[in-house]
């Protein structure tokens, strides 16, 4: 059993806790976070994260912000961190928690890229310990507030994420991502919510249209002029409306918007672009708008 501790944090400080699957860009959130000036932790047992953040609570603001990295080379120690969590909770102490991750295939040519085992494969293959893995994480998964996937990003890219995240002051205003994609290449695994456009015509099929994407103006005109995509995107924002009044009460600061098509080429870039265009006239919110899958064809 996880002790319990009384670690009453100060309305100033901040606490973040790191997690996710190994070789996913923990180690890049942490060098950008203690970049910002955060004093991080890595590899922390989950017993120690409660007498950690007491001490925090003591420190009469000398750590005012504190980044804890946690991972699976706590072996069978890493199950307790959903304990370590709940005690935190009860003691008064908010935290936000980061899930980096990234698809199978990334993680195993990364790992082979650098030569290394995965720290739970034992004598078993890469692709085993990656399984094993996420049936320990998945949990802290779905309960994380932030859910980075980093399987199209570089070091640079992992790392801007983060520093548009948590700027000096902490993200006080909406970051929403909204990303096209194809459902030919599967969900993306870190949207919160998902839009099937495939109601729209598809650009595809006229030829002229073909070979262009949705970030032309021929076919955006061709997509945003079908009968339904305008209210279609009308009552998706004024959905979302309430969504974001939600977000603020829970005090949760990103969210991925994925926008799906047949191969995330025409008509679900399209619809992203317009999505983000009328997101960013929203107040308190930041949007940056991605596009996953183009150019996969």
């Amino acid at each position: 059993m996880t002790a319990e501790y009384e670690a009453v944090k100060p309305p100033e400080s901040e606490l973040v806790i790191v997690t996710g699957m190994s070789g996913a860009g923990r180690t890049t959130v942490a060098h950008a976070l203690e970049d910002q000036g955060w004093y991080v932790v890595e590899n922390l047992p989950p017993a120690m994260l409660g007498p950690l953040t007491e001490m925090m609570s003591r420190s009469q603001g000398s750590i005012p912000k504190l980044a804890v990295v946690m991972d699976v080379r706590s072996k069978e120690m890493f199950p307790e961190i959903r304990d370590a969590l709940a005690n935190l909770t009860a003691g008064g102490v908010k935290y936000r928690l980061v899930y980096l991750n990234a698809s199978d295939e990334v993680l195993v040519r990364r790992f082979e890229q650098g030569r290394r085992p995965h720290p739970l494969q034992g004598d078993g293959r890469i692709v085993d310990g990656i399984t094993k893995e996420r049936g320990i994480t998945d949990q802290l998964r779905e309960a994380a507030e932030i859910v980075l996937d980093s399987s199209t990003m570089s070091v640079h890219d992992l790392a801007r994420a983060v520093n548009e995240l948590f700027s000096e002051s902490g993200p006080i205003i909406l970051r929403i991502n909204v990303m096209s994609f194809g459902f030919k290449y599967g969900l993306p695994t870190d949207a919160n919510y998902v839009a099937d456009v495939r109601f729209i015509p598809n650009p595809h099929w006229v030829p002229e249209l073909r070979p262009q994407t949705g970030q032309d103006k021929e076919v955006s005109d061709y997509v945003l002029g079908q009968e339904g995509t305008s209210d279609f995107i009308e009552n998706y924002l004024k959905a979302l409306e309430p969504v974001f009044e939600g977000y603020r009460r829970e005090n949760k600061h990103y969210a991925t918007i994925a926008v799906g098509c047949t191969g995330g080429k025409h008509r679900s870039v399209a619809t992203t672009i317009e999505l983000g265009r009328r997101l960013a006239q929203f107040p308190n919110v930041r949007v940056s708008v991605s596009h996953r899958d183009l150019g996969r064809e």
